[in-house]
């Protein structure tokens, strides 16, 4: 019999992934010593149904509605057992974040912008949120070579650091390396950064108006001191022409999919030139 960690390293996928099957009875698992052992066939029998072909299993319906009645009352058990729930169901952490968290964050923001929500509630849910998407950050890094690096932050003044923090989690669950420099980032930050990772690229995010003169002297300190490809996006860049005004090479959009996807298509422009 094997350990967890041997077992992680056998399907190439984190730690925690492992002791979540075993958890919900996907992995048949035996305690001794204090630790748990499986059984190499049963840990192959598992390869083989996650390699067969399968439909797209997304959270189930009203998912991300009990997701954010829990957000809102402040309840984090409350909170995780909905996403545990999902995940135990077959989702991918990926569509957690994408058909559960991202439903519920923006519904609040929305209630919020509306007056239906005080600046409380919405603080109160955002944390809640903040501490959900750590639990399952774990969960998004994939084993094995990179395929490049990212670098990743949102501008001088922006507070918002869910979007990045989405994003860089769906990066690496693509296989990138991701460099997440958060919220409220220092024009130099993001120089020293590019400097110092020689990234395929630099996201730079920004969620709310207001903010425009620190994104021109961020993407003019990176133009001119760091030869590095550069992506602007977020909730305030909401149109192809609006990102390359402000000088992003590619329109993102406001979905994490998209960024990934813009992501990829840079590398595969680098590796066919």
């Amino acid at each position: 019999m094997i350990g967890l960690q041997e077992a992680a390293e056998r399907l190439g996928v984190h730690y925690m992934t492992v002791y979540r099957y075993v958890r919900t009875g996907r992995l048949p698992a035996v305690k001794r010593g204090g630790e748990w052992r499986v059984e190499p066939a049963a840990l192959e029998r598992l390869r083989r149904v996650q390699e067969a072909p399968r439909r797209r299993r997304p959270p189930r319906a009203g998912a991300a509605e009990r997701l954010l009645d829990r957000l809102l009352a402040g309840d984090e058990l409350g909170a995780w057992n909905v996403v545990e729930s999902a995940l135990a169901s077959g989702a991918q952490p990926s569509e957690v974040h994408l058909d559960l968290v991202v439903p519920a964050l923006r519904t609040i923001g929305e209630d919020w912008a509306a007056g239906r929500l005080s600046v409380a509630d919405e603080h109160r849910a955002s944390v809640v949120a903040r501490r959900i998407l750590g639990r399952l950050g774990v969960l998004f890094t994939r084993r094995g070579r990179k395929r490049a690096c990212v670098v990743l932050g949102a501008v001088a003044g922006e507070r918002h650091e869910i979007p990045g923090a989405i994003v860089a989690d769906q990066l690496r669950a693509a296989g990138f390396d991701v460099v997440d420099l958060g919220a409220d980032t220092p024009t130099e930050s993001f120089v020293a950064a590019a400097r110092r990772y020689r990234p395929l690229c630099v996201l730079i995010s920004v969620t709310a108006p207001g903010h425009d003169a620190a994104l021109r002297a961020t993407v003019a300190a990176l133009r001119a001191e760091a030869d590095v490809a550069l992506l602007v996006g977020g909730a305030a860049v909401p149109d192809e022409r609006t990102a390359r005004a402000v000088g992003s090479e590619a329109f993102t959009g406001t979905d994490a999919r998209a960024v990934v996807a813009a992501v990829e298509n840079m590398l595969a422009r680098r590796l066919g030139g």
